[in-house]
């Protein structure tokens, strides 16, 4: 065996796990430290970002150190590295969707508490402030906030439009809508209107619901065909080392490469398969934010 013969094999491989650990390396120091922020960078984005790294990069590496340790592919821990970092983004969303449909289900609650505190000549406004403390716990704060803008002589019409950039739905927004049309009904008028809202809201709780129940069935079944692959990587590679030899080469690492990057672009395909947008929000302001 010649000088080029053994050293291209293994400069290429040193190469790879390198540039594996520095990378993650890096992302474990930006996970610590801190992201230094732009100007003009939004605070909250470089918020989300930080929290990110700091629940995800910890593990990516020490997956990543793992892989590379037991398998020898730079490659193989590359992208177990990746995996764990992007597996929210991949697999997750289950939590938002609770929490969205939580909201919408609130909103269809407290459309039938309105619709059944009115009385008489009561209006619009102080159905509100008697309904807003008995709402359930993910609307009630901001209902409290409405009422209190109510109070303070805000117009309703703009409370309402506070109300929904506050919640940041598109679900809500057609209730919001409803109800600034129909701010000037009084006594039957804006009952039936408010009948009318909780019954779409409470179809939507249930539409909500059956695709909810058929996105966790397909992340299941997603994360377990990447499971059984995984195991029968691992397996080979541990139980049966001379088939998985010509992955060690780098001409091996480049296949490898390529696998993963076509398994990659099936699970985003799939990940924007099983995804449902939700209602795109109206009431959106045209001109500058209010502060």
């Amino acid at each position: 065996m010649n000088g080029g013969d053994y050293l291209t094999p293994s400069l290429m491989l040193a190469l790879l796990a390198g540039c594996g650990i520095g990378g993650g390396i890096a992302l474990f120091v930006a996970a610590l430290v801190g992201w230094a922020r732009p100007a003009g960078t939004k605070v909250s984005a470089s918020k989300q970002i930080a929290a990110f790294l700091r629940r995800r990069a910890g593990a990516a590496i020490l997956v990543g150190l793992v892989v590379l340790v037991a398998l020898r592919w730079p490659v193989a821990a590359v992208g177990a590295a990746l995996l764990v970092l992007f597996w929210p983004a991949l697999f997750g969303g289950a939590r938002s969707e609770r929490v969205a449909l939580a909201r919408v289900e609130a909103l269809a609650t407290w459309t039938e508490a309105l619709r059944d505190t009115i009385a008489g000549a009561a209006g619009l406004e102080q159905a509100i402030g008697a309904s807003a403390r008995t709402a359930g716990d993910t609307l009630r704060p901001h209902l409290l906030t409405l009422d209190d803008r109510i109070r303070s002589r805000m117009p309703l019409s703009e409370a309402l439009d506070r109300l929904a950039d506050d919640l940041d739905d598109g679900g809500a927004d057609l209730v919001i809508a409803a109800l600034k049309q129909s701010a000037g009904l009084r006594g039957e008028g804006l009952r039936d209107v408010l009948t009318d809202l909780a019954g779409s809201a409470r179809a939507q709780v249930g539409m909500r619901r059956r695709v909810f129940a058929s996105r966790a069935g397909t992340r299941r079944s997603v994360q377990i065909v990447v499971g059984v692959i995984v195991s029968v990587v691992v397996g080979m590679r541990v139980f049966n080392p001379s088939y998985t030899e010509p992955y060690g080469t780098p001409q091996g690492q480049a296949v490898l490469a390529l696998v993963l990057m076509l398994f990659a672009v099936g699970l985003v395909w799939l990940q924007r398969l099983s995804r449902v947008p939700a209602p795109k929000r109206f009431l959106v302001k045209q001109t500058g934010a209010a502060s």
